[in-house]
C-alpha cells in the first residue's frame, strides 16, 4: 500500500502539477523524516487496505458483520480523548486579533517551537498526503486543503468526513490555492521504540495561523485534533476567512421542515455542547406529525457555511459529508436517525464491546451483563466506572441518514428562513421565543449559555457562556465576530427570522416540562409558521413567545394549558439575574464589544422596567 522510502522515491510530478504542493510536501518530508510517503486516492479500496492494517496494528477491532456491517472499534490512548482546548493556539500576527477568549502566541516563537518537534517526528511512520476539500467541490464556498498525516486513523476518518483523494487532487489542479495542514501524533519509530495500538504523544499544539492560513498539530491522534479539516479548518480558519470575503461559518446545524402543504423551510441552530443539537438535526417526527404529513430532513448535524445567495436569502452549506458525533445518549428513542445512519461503514471510538462482538454505550440500552469496556478491561454494570467514555464518538458517512436532504450536496446550498439558538437553562428561559429583530436576535446569540453543575464549578447556577456555540472554535477576536453579525446585515436582502429555545426548563420537583426529543418538531412548526407570518405572536419583554391556541400539543400525555404556561413563563426577577450574569461576559469582550450590543442590554432592562 506504501511506496519506497523518500529517498528511493522522489514526489512524482504525474501526482499533481501544483508545484507549489510538491514543493510544500518535500520541505515538510525532509523535516518530519517519514520512511514512506503515500498519496491518499480517495477509493473504497485504499480505505480497506488501511482499515486492515489499523487492524493488523490492533488500533481497529473489527465488528461483527451481521450488525455491523464494514465496521470497526477504536481505543485510544486514556491520555487522548478529547479536544484539547488549552493546548489550542490562534497565532494572529497581533495578539488583539486573537481575542481575549482564544489562546495566543507569536506566530514566529510557534513555529520555531513546531519545527523543532516536527523535526524528525515521522521517523518509522509513513507520511500521508491527503487532498481534502470541505463543501461539495463545485461550491462557490469549496475550500481546498491536503492534511500531512503519520496516522493512517486520520485518512481513514476523513474519507468519511469529506471528501478527498484523487477527486480533490484534480480539483485542485495546477493553479488553485490550498490550505496546507500538518499533523502527527509524535511518536516517531526511534531505534529501540515499539509502535502502539495508538501512538501520540502527552505535549500537544493544535495551532491556527489566520493570516497564512495553516494549520499545524502535533501530538494528538483523536477527534478535531486530527482530523484537521473538520473544527480546525471548516470553523477556526473559516471564521476568519469568511469575515474578510462576506459570509459566515458557524457551529450550526442545518434542517429542513416540509408542511403537509409542500412548503419547505430550512433552518439553521446553534446549541452548546450537551443541549440536543445532533438530535434535533437527525429529529425524525413522532407518528402523530407524520400521519399529518409533516416531514424533516438533514443537511448537516455541526457545521454550517452561510452566504448571501442569489434568492435574497441567506444560503447555508454543510462543509462535511459524514458524522462525528457523541455515542452516550444516542439511541433508538432518543435520534432514530443517527441509529440508522450509523448501521454501517462506521468507525466507532472508545465505546464498549459486547461479547458478541457489537458495540454498546451509556443510554443505548439496559446494560449487558459484561463488556469489553472503552480501555479494554472486563466490564459489569456493578463495577462502577463507564463503560464508554462521555466523549465516545461515531464516525458515519451523512448519506446514511434515513431523512438526508436530496439537497444536502447542492453547491448552491438551502435558502435559511430561521435561525435558532438556545441552552439547558433549568430555569429563566421559555420554551421558545423569536427575537425582535435582528440586532436583538445576535444579542441573544452571543448571550447564550448553559447552567452548569456544582460538580463542573462549585456552584449550582452558574451559566457557562457560549455565544452562537463558537467559544471553542472563533478563530479571532469574539467581539469583532459580533460585529460581522451584524454586519451581513447589509448583504442580507431578506434577513432570517431569530429565535431561541430551551428544551431543558424544570418544574419546582425538578422535572422537564417538556418532552422534547422528537416533539421539539412541534416547537419548529411554530417557528416556521412565524417566518411564514401564518400566525400571531404575544410581545413580552423579551421577545414574541406562541399563543397556545396557535401551538400544537395534540397527543402529548399530561401536556395542558398550564404545562404550556409554566414553560413559557416570565420571571422578571429571573431575568433580572441574567442581567446581572451576562455582565461577567460583557466585561471580558468589553473593549471589543460593539456598542449595538450594549445597547441590547440596556433596551431589555427598559422594557423590564
Amino acid at each position: 500500500m506504501t511506496s519506497g522510502s523518500t529517498q528511493e522515491m522522489p514526489l512524482k510530478s504525474s501526482l499533481t502539477e501544483n508545484q507549489s504542493l510538491v514543493t510544500w510536501v518535500e520541505e515538510m518530508a525532509e523535516l518530519c523524516k517519514p520512511d514512506q510517503i503515500h498519496w491518499i486516492d480517495g477509493s473504497d479500496g485504499e480505505w480497506s487496505q488501511l482499515c486492515n492494517l489499523l487492524v493488523a496494528q490492533g488500533t481497529f477491532t473489527p465488528l461483527n458483520p451481521a450488525k455491523h456491517p464494514n465496521s470497526f472499534l477504536a481505543r485510544s490512548n486514556p491520555s487522548d480523548v478529547a479536544r484539547v482546548e488549552d493546548r489550542t493556539f490562534i497565532c494572529s500576527l497581533r495578539e488583539s486579533d486573537a481575542g481575549a477568549t482564544n489562546n495566543w502566541s507569536p506566530p514566529e516563537m510557534m513555529r520555531k517551537t513546531l519545527t523543532e518537534k516536527f523535526d524528525g517526528s515521522m521517523v518509522g511512520r509513513t507520511m500521508y498526503v491527503i487532498p481534502f476539500c470541505m463543501g461539495p467541490i463545485d461550491s462557490p464556498l469549496a475550500m481546498f486543503g491536503v492534511q500531512l498525516t503519520d496516522s493512517p486513523y486520520v485518512c481513514v476518518n476523513m474519507k468519511i468526513m469529506c471528501h478527498m483523494g484523487t477527486k480533490v487532487l484534480n480539483a485542485i489542479g495546477p493553479n488553485r490555492s490550498f490550505v496546507p495542514c500538518l499533523h502527527s501524533v509524535g511518536m516517531p519509530l526511534k531505534e529501540g521504540v515499539r509502535d502502539v495500538a495508538w501512538p501520540c504523544n502527552d505535549e500537544k499544539y493544535i495551532v491556527h495561523f489566520p493570516e497564512s492560513r495553516e494549520v499545524w498539530s502535533y501530538g494528538s491522534g483523536y477527534g478535531g485534533n486530527a482530523l484537521l479539516g473538520k473544527k480546525c479548518v471548516a470553523l477556526r480558519l473559516a471564521t476568519a476567512i469568511s469575515r474578510d470575503q462576506g459570509w459566515m461559518a458557524e457551529h450550526m446545524l442545518i434542517m429542513g421542515l416540509e408542511s403537509p402543504d409542500g412548503i419547505k423551510s430550512y433552518l439553521t441552530a446553534a446549541f452548546p455542547s450537551q443541549c440536543g443539537k445532533t438530535n434535533l438535526a437527525m429529529l425524525i417526527p413522532p407518528e402523530h406529525y407524520t400521519k399529518r404529513g409533516w416531514k424533516t430532513t438533514l443537511v448537516g448535524d455541526d457545521i454550517a457555511w452561510l452566504w448571501p445567495g442569489e434568492t435574497g436569502k441567506l444560503h447555508a452549506i454543510n462543509p462535511e459529508t459524514g458524522f462525528f458525533g457523541v455515542a452516550p445518549g444516542t439511541s433508538w428513542h432518543s435520534n432514530p436517525g443517527a441509529m440508522e445512519a450509523m448501521a454501517s461503514n462506521t468507525i466507532f471510538t472508545n465505546v464498549a464491546l459486547t461479547d458478541d462482538h457489537s458495540v454498546w454505550w451509556e443510554g443505548l440500552s439496559d446494560p449487558p451483563s459484561h463488556l469489553i469496556d472503552w480501555t479494554g478491561k472486563d466490564w459489569t454494570p456493578d463495577c462502577g466506572r463507564p463503560a464508554a467514555h462521555p466523549n465516545s464518538r461515531f464516525t458515519a458517512p451523512a448519506g446514511q441518514c434515513p431523512n438526508i436532504d436530496p439537497a444536502w450536496q447542492d453547491p448552491q446550498g438551502v435558502p435559511i428562513d430561521a435561525i435558532v439558538f438556545g441552552g439547558r437553562r433549568p430555569s429563566t428561559m421559555p420554551l421558545v421565543f423569536q427575537a425582535f429583530d435582528w440586532t436583538h436576535g445576535v444579542f441573544l446569540g452571543a448571550t447564550q449559555g448553559s447552567e452548569t453543575t456544582a460538580a463542573a464549578t462549585g456552584a449550582v447556577g452558574h451559566v457557562r457562556r457560549d455565544p452562537m456555540a463558537m467559544l471553542p472554535f472563533c478563530g479571532y477576536n469574539m467581539g469583532d465576530y459580533f460585529a460581522h453579525w451584524l454586519n451581513m446585515r447589509k448583504l442580507i436582502r431578506q434577513l432570517p427570522r431569530i429565535f431561541h429555545v430551551n428544551w431543558f426548563r424544570k418544574n419546582e420537583s425538578g422535572k422537564f416540562l417538556w418532552p422534547g426529543f422528537r416533539e421539539n418538531v412541534r416547537v419548529l412548526e411554530w417557528i416556521v409558521k412565524r417566518c411564514q407570518g401564518r400566525i400571531a405572536g404575544h410581545e413580552t419583554p423579551i421577545g414574541w413567545t406562541p399563543h397556545f391556541v396557535d401551538f400544537d400539543t395534540d397527543g402529548i400525555d399530561g401536556f395542558d394549558e398550564s404545562q404550556f404556561d409554566a414553560a413559557m413563563a416570565f420571571r422578571q426577577n429571573e431575568w433580572l439575574a441574567e442581567i446581572t450574569s451576562q455582565n461577567d461576559f460583557f466585561l471580558k469582550l468589553y473593549h471589543d464589544m460593539p456598542k449595538e450590543l450594549l445597547c441590547q442590554r440596556e433596551l431589555l432592562m427598559a422594557r423590564m422596567a
